[in-house]
């Protein structure tokens, strides 16, 4: 068996930095101030479902 080239090493490292930058780039733009007002919209949206149909026959 031939060793592993250590090349791998460090590109296999490059690509784990890539994916946690990406990550913390995504947490950082879905906790922004500017989302709020959208995201408590969203939210919200299953209840103002259930208060339009009128019935509530999904309750226990």
């Amino acid at each position: 068996m031939t060793p592993m080239n250590p090349a791998w090493g460090h590109l296999a490292g490059a690509i784990i930095l890539l994916m946690m930058f990406t990550f913390i780039g995504i947490w950082f733009w879905a906790w922004r101030r500017y989302h709020k007002p959208t995201f408590n919209r969203m939210a919200r949206l299953p209840m103002e479902d259930e208060a339009e149909t009128g019935t509530e026959e999904n309750r226990p």
